[in-house]
């Protein structure tokens, strides 16, 4: 793969929580973090924090102090992110793993009708260039 491999400044489960949050809302103060990871994870304010630090210190999170407060937006998009996570999937899979897991994270996805129309014609275009040549000498 050209993409390298997981590294220190990749996401710890936790992480990925916090940056969820922080994307979904695109920029958002700290107190808006700490409330929605309370809600939603019981997490209490100091954890909550010290994952946003973290974040900040991988270049996961630009900070922008305001008044009293301090504001977080991602530095990448979600999108990146994620093909980073999976890029690094990909690089550990051992032989005959790939299928498997792409068919695993396909049935556990919501996906609409135009994701999964695209998904087929990626599939139809990666089967034409696997085609074997000696293939189309036959026919």
């Amino acid at each position: 793969m050209t993409s390298p491999a997981s590294s220190d400044d990749d996401p710890t489960p936790a992480e990925w929580k916090i940056l969820r949050i922080v994307h979904a809302a695109g920029s958002c103060a700290a107190r808006d973090v700490v409330a929605a990871a309370t809600a939603e994870f019981e997490w209490s304010p100091s954890t909550t924090k010290t994952l946003l630090r973290r974040l900040v210190a991988k270049g996961q999170l630009k900070t922008k102090r305001v008044g009293n407060s301090f504001l977080y937006r991602p530095t990448r998009s979600a999108v990146k992110l994620l093909c980073r996570a999976a890029d690094g999937l990909l690089d550990n899979a051992v032989a005959g793993a790939v299928g498997p897991l792409l068919a695993h994270m396909v049935e556990r996805s919501s996906l609409t009708h135009d994701e999964l129309d695209e998904l087929r014609a990626l599939i139809d275009r990666k089967a034409g260039d696997s085609a074997d040549p000696t293939d189309e000498e036959a026919r």
